[in-house]
């Protein structure tokens, strides 16, 4: 469920089940405003990310593991140590807002979800109905409905 900040312009904050930011599990959401219905297109990009499959958080996982291995970030003292799971990469990195994209309520739910990572580089991914296609700093890009 959202907790509204300012209705009008489409912000709002969330509890997340599985991805944190620095202080705990409490996110924002941002929603286009524009649209008559973005407040049900919020929720209902709130409520897929809350739930999304095991593999989707997996293969998210590897994505960012790679993502920091590969970044010639600003944090030039950070290296990746070695990770038993995947799933470990959370521990060095965050996230802090979701970017609900879609036109209207009867849309296929897709959204953008920002973080960062301790290597010094802006992080995050695009999910189109739970299949992440891309995991990266450019995910804003991947965007429709700006």
């Amino acid at each position: 469920m959202i907790h509204w900040l300012r209705q009008e312009d489409g912000e709002g904050e969330f509890d997340s089940k599985f991805f944190h930011n620095e202080d705990g599990n409490r996110l924002f959401v941002y929603a286009n405003n524009n649209s008559r219905d973005f407040i049900e297109c919020a929720e209902q990009c709130v409520d897929s990310f809350n739930h999304l499959p095991e593999a989707t958080i997996y293969e998210i996982c590897e994505k960012l593991m790679a993502c920091a291995e590969e970044s010639e970030g600003l944090n030039e003292d950070f290296e990746v140590p070695p990770l038993d799971n995947p799933r470990d990469i959370l521990n060095y990195c965050w996230f802090v807002a979701l970017y609900a994209d879609m036109e209207n309520k009867d849309d296929t739910i897709a959204y953008a979800v920002e973080g960062e990572g301790e290597w010094g580089e802006n992080i995050g991914f695009y999910i189109d109905h739970d299949d992440v296609v891309y995991v990266g700093a450019d995910y804003l890009e991947y965007m429709k409905n700006r």
